[in-house]
Formats: structure tokens, sequence, C-alpha cells
């Protein structure tokens, strides 16, 4: 366990070195979880270590949103005063995420299909 906290810190920093550098507006974290995703996706698996991490930070990720909980009651009156901009944007994000959620996963499936056609022809070919 200990290897993959080491392993989402290096990635963290990472992150954040090429936040200070050269992406100063995205923070940190942001990048090195993209650098991570990037990694894996090259790898094409997960350790065991970093699979445990993740699983552990999953099962408590209610405790993360704790902090935010916090931000709305301390800007409450902002908030108040600027309802209808706040429930537009959630509405719209809420909307925006679900249509890039499902092309993702159409194209996804579409190049899985693909992939599997392919793989399937080749196996035909092997066995003649």
């Amino acid at each position: 366990m200990i290897s993959g906290l080491v392993q989402l810190f290096l990635w963290q920093g990472l992150g954040e070195l090429l936040s200070k550098f050269f992406l100063p507006g995205i923070p940190g974290p942001v990048l090195g979880l993209l650098l991570l995703l990037a990694f894996l996706c090259l790898r094409g698996q997960v350790d065991k270590d970093l699979a445990e991490v993740a699983d552990s930070f999953r099962q408590h990720l209610g405790l993360l949103f704790v902090p935010a909980s916090v931000g709305v009651l301390l800007f409450l009156p902002e908030l108040k005063t600027h309802a209808l901009a706040v429930s537009t944007a959630l509405v719209i994000s809420v909307i925006l995420t679900i249509a890039v959620t499902a092309i993702v996963l159409k194209v996804f499936w579409y190049f899985s299909l693909k992939r599997n056609k392919g793989n399937a022809l080749h196996r035909e070919r092997r066995h003649e």
C-alpha cells in the first residue's frame, strides 16, 4: 500500500512541477492525474498496490465532500444572491457532462467493436 501512495504522490509532484513551470493555469493535481492516466493507458495495467490505494480512497470518497459542504455554507449569502446564475451553470454543466460521457462511451464502444472484429478475423485466418 505504501508503494501505491508513493506512486500517487510522485505523479502529483510531477503535475505540480508542470503547473509551476509550464502550465500555471491548470492545477498541479489535475495535471498529475492526467499524467497518471496516460501512464496507465500506455502500460495497459494497474499495479496491485496502486489498485489497493485507489480502492481505499473510493471507499472513503464521501469524506472529500466535507470541505466543499463547509465552503457552501460559508458563502451561502453570495450563493443566494446569485442563485439563478449558479443554478443555470449547474444544470448546463450536468447536461454537458452527461452528453460528453455518452459520446466518449460511444467512441470507446465503436473502437472496441472494431478491435474485436479485427481480432476475430485474425483468429479465423490463423486456424485456416
